[in-house]
């Protein structure tokens, strides 16, 4: 398998797998006890990685959400905790949803050695919020680690992404607008964006763009890892399922 093939195996199944946690009940109850209802502890949790920012940087790392979307959740949910707080707990709560998940699973180990390969591997240069995640300790035992290592591959790619969508020269609500069209108003783009022809050009080669920079990273991976991610990946989203 080359490095593009493992990227275009594995991508569909981290998307999904790596945000599982968001909103399952026991991250949702954990966000209750800390005061914050699931957007705000989504928002918050996930951002916090960044630090105490201002509402635009979020934004900026985010993508996908308006402005006035952002500074509201973001400026009420940090009142109330602590961002880089709410990211520790938010991590928490990944971790024991990898422990309740795939404790059953074999091969985790070696699936955690080929992903933390290919995220030692990433220049994180322009991917703040993958930055800030990977820079996270993780955890020792490998459920736990496994789903951590998931949710770190998940920012990768859609940080890469976020960046591949702006160098293709299309704006990230209007991306939003063609792959999610239902949850447009949700991140706050009323009216929503007109779409054309030339806009769904530029999010295919978005696409292919974000594969391209993905490839070196993954490329540093021997056969043995190659196929301890694909089996592992494949192995957790199927768990997840």
């Amino acid at each position: 398998m080359t490095p593009l093939e493992l990227v275009r195996s594995t991508s569909p199944p981290i998307n999904g797998a790596g945000a599982a946690f968001y909103f399952d009940p026991a991250t949702l109850a954990r966000g209750k006890e800390l005061g914050l209802d699931g957007f705000r502890f989504y928002v918050l949790g996930r951002g916090g990685v960044l630090g105490d920012v201002e509402p635009a940087v979020v934004a900026s790392a985010f993508g996908y959400f308006a402005p006035g979307v952002m500074e509201a959740i973001w400026g009420s949910a940090k009142e109330r905790i602590a961002p880089r707080e709410a990211a520790r707990e938010y991590l928490r709560c990944a971790e024991d949803f990898g422990r309740s998940r795939l404790s059953d699973l074999d091969g985790l180990d070696a699936f955690d050695d080929a992903a933390e390969a290919v995220v030692s591997a990433v220049d994180v240069s322009a991917l703040a919020l993958f930055a800030g995640v990977a820079a996270e300790p993780l955890p020792d035992d490998a459920p736990a680690r496994a789903y951590r290592n998931v949710v770190a591959l998940r920012e990768l790619r859609g940080s890469v992404h976020l960046l591949a969508i702006v160098a293709s020269g299309l704006h990230p609500a209007t991306a939003h607008a063609i792959r999610r069209p239902d949850d447009v108003a949700t991140f706050g783009w009323v009216p929503a964006p007109q779409v054309t022809d030339e806009d769904r050009a530029k999010l295919d080669a978005a696409d292919e763009l974000t594969d391209a920079l993905l490839v070196p990273w993954y490329g540093v991976l021997t056969d043995e890892q190659v196929a301890a991610l694909d089996a592992g990946t494949s192995a957790i989203s199927a768990a997840l399922t």
